[in-house]
């Protein structure tokens, strides 16, 4: 602690962190529709300010490429009006959720006759960090609301501008409803020791949430005391079955390759059934590679698909987060399966297939968080969910799992009533 007193960041960021556990504590009382409100009000000023928005935005797009930044980066950190008008929307859907705060989750009473009930809590502060994309600070500043949460946002240095924005505008619709603004707060400092500085607020910070990439995410996990929500990377799969139908396998092919390859549901490998191989790939081939994908195969798919280059074995299993494709080849379902437990990341895999049987076997065999049947993985996101918006995506299996809503930003306490109860 000592050495971070010395940085000139230090007396902010250590007062910004009382000042979110305080507000923390005064949303713990804010009713449902207050919440609802609230939501709503920050919904109008992202559409009545788009404009200011859009010119932030591109300020810091034009910063990301002159320093070198990937073309996977700079489409996550990009903005126009339809994704603008699709984050107010998100909003929105968050306003219109259910209070996930003081749910009564199970009561009961004890033969003594204590009474006990099992109550939905807000967790405290939450620690986002992450990178590029702004439309992380929205949507996890408006699930930390709705959840009744305060949230501290470290965002990249490469979306500063627009962050500052949101920032203002959340903050604006909460002085609007006299509420503590420091209930959404920015890091606006780019030295990494002041991450650092962060994680050790054990006691004051509540989770961590790192949205990035896996060095990012490793380096969060090994330097925090406070608990961390993450997945390390988003090795998908789609496996085609012998009993798919191969119109519904291409359409489900191309988008969870092509639709957004540089997001962590993408598909990274595609898992062909050998009876299927020659007729299916001849099709979805064609497509992937007017589609501008590169595509790296094992001998059968090389000659299978002539502009295919051959794969060497840490392709498998490796997070392009590009238009590249791993494909390989495989004899049966248990293959398939053994393929994913070995190369995947346990975020999300996809069978395409006909058989019932077949369908419940993956389901009952793969070990991920999400497990898609004759559906894209794309579909892996906490609005597709139905969550409105999702503050991230575990792979872990202790409190939150797969695209996390507002329950994976709630705990519990029990409540229990007596009339003079001792125990002896």
């Amino acid at each position: 602690m000592n050495s971070f007193a010395r940085k000139p960041w230090f007396h902010k960021l250590n007062r910004t962190v009382s000042r979110a556990r305080q507000a923390s504590r005064e949303s713990m009382l804010w009713t449902g529709n207050l919440k609802k409100r609230l939501l709503l009000d920050i919904a109008k000023r992202i559409r009545a300010n788009l404009g200011t928005i859009l010119s932030e935005n591109l300020k810091d797009v034009k910063r990301a490429r002159l320093a070198g930044l990937s073309a996977a980066m700079i489409d996550r950190l990009s903005l126009n009006e339809a994704r603008l008008l699709a984050m107010e929307e998100g909003v929105r859907g968050v306003a219109n959720l259910e209070d996930p705060i003081g749910k009564v989750l199970s009561r009961w009473t004890r033969p003594n006759g204590l009474r006990l009930q099992k109550v939905s809590v807000p967790l405290g502060v939450i620690l986002i960090i992450y990178e590029s994309r702004p439309n992380v600070t929205v949507e996890c500043a408006a699930l930390c609301l709705k959840s009744s949460n305060a949230v501290i946002l470290r965002g990249g240095r490469e979306a500063m501008n627009t962050n500052k924005v949101f920032l203002r505008i959340f903050r604006e619709s909460l002085r609007q409803f006299k509420l503590p603004v420091d209930a959404v707060n920015l890091v606006e400092t780019t030295d990494y020791d002041a991450v650092d500085f962060l994680l050790l607020q054990e006691g004051r910070i509540d989770l961590v949430i790192p949205r990035g990439g896996e060095k990012l995410i490793r380096r969060v996990v090994e330097r925090s005391r406070i608990p961390v929500v993450k997945h390390y990377q988003g090795v998908c799969h789609v496996y085609v079955d012998r009993h798919a139908d191969l119109k519904k396998a291409v359409a489900i092919t191309v988008n969870s390759k092509l639709q957004r390859p540089g997001v962590c549901n993408a598909m990274e490998t595609l898992l062909v059934h050998k009876s299927i191989a020659s007729r299916f790939l001849g099709q979805v081939g064609k497509v992937l590679n007017e589609g501008g994908c590169e595509v790296l195969g094992d001998s059968e798919t090389c000659r299978i698909l002539p502009f295919a280059a051959r794969a060497k074995p840490t392709d498998y299993g490796h997070e392009f987060l590009d238009k590249v494709l791993a494909v390989k080849v495989v004899k049966s379902l248990k293959e398939a399966i053994e393929h994913i437990e070995s190369y995947g990341s346990h975020h999300t895999d996809a069978i395409v297939t006909e058989d019932r049987k077949t369908a419940n076997d993956f389901k009952a065999k793969v070990d991920s968080s999400s497990v898609m049947v004759n559906a894209s993985t794309r579909f892996s996101d906490g609005y597709e969910y139905g969550f409105g918006a999702e503050i991230g995506i575990s792979t872990d299996k202790i409190h939150a799992r797969g695209p996390m809503g507002l329950d994976g930003l709630t705990s519990y306490k029990y409540i229990v009533d007596g009339n003079g109860h001792i125990r002896i």
